[in-house]
């Protein structure tokens, strides 16, 4: 899978074709065309990117057939070119970014072999999609090639460093700072905690001794703060991994909450600890509103129970709090879940019965998982924008379930998340900052494709945003091609953003914000490239809550089948072409048609339309 970034203005088979794509700014440096491996093509390499082996005769095996060309390996990704000038082979050029390679597979032997397609390799991506060559079992070449691609898109394994760092060695100093987006005392300003006295900001993590997954500042109710640390390490050593409630979102108007935190450690005994259920009864008791505290489980019932044998468990009979488990299945059934509904949708041939179709993608439950976590964040948006009623939300560990919904609902309740800048600042917060593992969960460098702790979480949970986009397209102020850009470049590792699984990790002990380049610089430089012509910023207030039946559910076919651009779909009357996607000559017809409505209504619209507060972006 490519990285939109990495040649821009070229059309990649596993893209959604973009011919009339704007380019980028060009504050970004252009790339290098120097290549240690000579070649007939010219490949327009990144800064810091180098070409170190190259294969003249492969056949490309992919849902248009069979395809003789070229392979180049660099230190960032595989190119596949067809042997020929002709433009139209443009159209088979294929990029994976080595960060996206899960596992290398060699097939046939070259004494047996006797058709063209019998010996090769395939390569298996970690968002399950395969592509599949064939090699000459005459120059051994497929040794090298495999090789080396081990070598390079699993450094970590070869006490190697990932590309972000090579990449930053050899690049200019960005115009815009993404590492300085988000800052974790600006966040709880903005949303008004410093000023609220019944919450207070704390450093006792600033050195990432009292929860190592933790961020370094966290807020916490003041009368809880004022029973100092030591109260709060009686409340640790009671939860998964030290990870204790703490503030996640906050409404400055009727002071409901949502806190996250980690499983209690109950076990099997059912043991209590009444400095956790004190603190719980703070967060309640700071919003004058609730009169009973919401605490979600993220966990199915079943699961729940299974960890309360293995010493974990839930808040069981706490005073005034109200438990409820959400049913949201782990990250096993999930990986299994999306590797069935990918391979479906990246299969050449899907049936062209429509019943046919809507049976095998029910059958892999992926939309099933997807509105089970909808469901649950519009449950979340119920208790604060109706009830006014804090809400707790945990599952195991705290650090995947718990995150997406935290995410959605505060997408759904603060319109500042719906804008470019605001959605940097809840990835920042809480994936990045709160220790989703990016690491673990997406194998940065690591050749063990086995590993039972992959799970594609985050990209669940940017899909879910995709799916709430559908239901509002003029409240985003970002469009699909944002969510696709940070989910290519989280798996590409071409910036240190996504790396490690802590912000202890990435921040103090490896100093990322000084040694890779931020995201986030990239794309505020070339925002245009990734905003919504259909956002209204003045009609965008107040909350949003998505309908997560399973009806109105929609197919992401512009970043799942990417690789096959012959999709059938349970929405298609017959062959869906991704090429038939809105060109920007469109998008430029709803530039325009905006336009026209900023001039008609400059000046003042209707005030019945507004909250009293329309310009004030802290909810």
């Amino acid at each position: 899978m490519s990285s939109p970034f990495s040649t821009p203005h070229e059309r990649q088979i596993h893209r959604t074709p973009q011919a009339d794509d704007p380019p980028p700014t060009t504050r970004f440096p252009a790339m290098s065309t120097s290549c240690p491996v000579e070649t007939a093509y010219e490949l327009k390499l990144l800064r810091g990117e180098a070409v170190i082996r190259e294969d003249k005769n492969v056949m490309y095996i992919g849902p248009f057939g069979r395809v003789k060309g070229r392979i180049l390996v660099t230190t960032y990704r595989m190119t596949f070119v067809v042997n020929d000038n002709r433009t139209i082979c443009e159209e088979y050029k294929l990029d994976i970014p080595l960060g996206q390679i899960a596992k290398i597979e060699k097939f046939g032997y070259a004494s047996s072999s006797r058709k063209d397609d019998s010996y090769g390799f395939q390569i298996l991506c970690k968002d399950y999609r395969t592509y599949r060559f064939a090699s000459d079992p005459s120059t051994h070449s497929r040794r090298d090639i495999c090789e080396t691609l081990n070598i390079y898109a699993f450094p970590l394994s070869y006490k190697l460093k990932l590309f972000a760092f090579a990449y930053r060695d050899s690049m200019p100093k960005p115009s815009i700072d993404g590492w300085k987006v988000y800052s974790a005392m600006g966040e709880l300003e903005r949303m008004g905690v410093g000023q609220c006295k019944f919450w207070r900001i704390i450093d006792i993590n600033k050195e990432y001794k009292f929860a190592e997954t933790y961020p370094s500042l966290l807020a916490i109710p003041t009368a809880s703060a004022d029973e100092g640390n030591a109260f709060l390490k009686k409340i640790g050593e009671f939860r998964s991994r030290q990870r204790i409630p703490v503030l996640s979102w906050f409404d400055r108007k009727t002071l409901a909450t949502i806190t996250r935190s980690s499983q209690p450690l109950c076990g099997v005994t059912g043991r209590k600890n009444l400095d956790d259920e004190a603190h719980l009864r703070n967060i309640r008791e700071a919003n004058a509103h609730c009169s009973e505290l919401q605490i979600y489980d993220a966990r199915p019932n079943v699961n729940a129970t299974v960890n309360k044998a293995k010493g974990g468990g839930y808040e069981e009979n706490y005073e005034l709090s109200k438990l409820t488990f959400l049913d949201i299945h782990n990250i096993h059934v999930v990986r299994e879940s999306m590797k069935k509904f990918v391979q479906l949708l990246s299969s050449s041939g899907v049936g062209v019965d429509e019943k046919h179709v809507y049976k095998m993608i029910d059958e892999t439950k992926w939309l099933m998982h997807i509105a089970s976590i909808l469901d649950a964040s519009a449950r979340i948006v119920h208790n604060i924008a109706t009830n006014r009623q804090s809400v707790l939300v945990h599952c195991s560990d705290g650090w995947d379930r718990t995150a997406q919904l935290t995410s959605l609902a505060m997408i759904q309740l603060d319109r500042y998340y719906r804008t470019i800048e605001g959605f940097i600042v809840v990835i920042e917060k809480e994936w990045c900052s709160f220790g989703h593992k990016f690491a673990q969960r997406y194998g940065h460098g690591d050749e063990n494709s086995s590993d039972s702790e992959r799970s594609p979480v985050f990209p669940q949970f940017v899909e879910c945003v995709w799916q709430i986009m559908q239901q509002f397209p003029t409240c985003f102020e970002f469009n699909s091609r944002f969510l696709i850009a940070i989910l290519d470049e989280m798996y590409a590792c071409r910036f240190g953003t996504f790396l490690y699984n802590s912000e202890k990790a990435r921040i103090a002990e490896n100093k990322c914000h000084e040694t890779t380049i931020s995201l986030w610089s990239y794309i505020l430089e070339n925002r245009q490239r990734f905003e919504n012509p259909l956002y209204k910023k003045a009609k965008n207030h107040g909350v949003i809550s998505v309908n997560p039946s399973y009806c109105r559910l929609e197919i992401w076919t512009e970043y799942y089948a990417r690789s096959n651009p012959h999709v059938v779909t349970p929405h298609a009357e017959s062959v869906q072409l991704l090429e038939t996607r809105p060109s920007w000559s469109h998008l430029d017809f709803f530039d325009e048609i905006r336009n026209l409505e900023n001039i008609l209504y400059a000046g003042g619209e209707d005030s019945s339309d507004h909250d009293d507060d329309d310009d004030d972006d802290t909810n």
